[in-house]
């Protein structure tokens, strides 16, 4: 899959636990403005998502994003939530 998709949709990819809670790897959304209104957006479409997006890092386009950050037409959104290991 390409980091852009077309025609200013947003692609929001979950890894790890923000993926077992949405149920799907990759969501597909209209266009956004704001990280945070694309994260309110996955929200609404997947319910089990939001204990996980409150705590989860962002990242746009490889690069930690805050919640305000503006998101350019077919941008990338990655969701990555608290991890533990060792």
């Amino acid at each position: 899959m390409p980091d852009e998709q077309p025609g200013g949709q947003v692609t929001v990819r979950y890894w790890a636990g923000a993926r077992a809670a949405a149920g799907v790897d990759t969501d597909l959304l209209g266009a956004c403005d704001t990280v945070a209104e694309a994260l309110a957006a996955a929200v609404a479409l997947r319910p089990a998502l939001a204990p996980v997006a409150e705590v989860s890092t962002l990242l746009v386009g490889g690069r930690r994003a805050a919640r305000e950050d503006r998101l350019e037409p077919g941008a990338l959104l990655e969701v990555l939530p608290p991890f533990a290991g060792g």
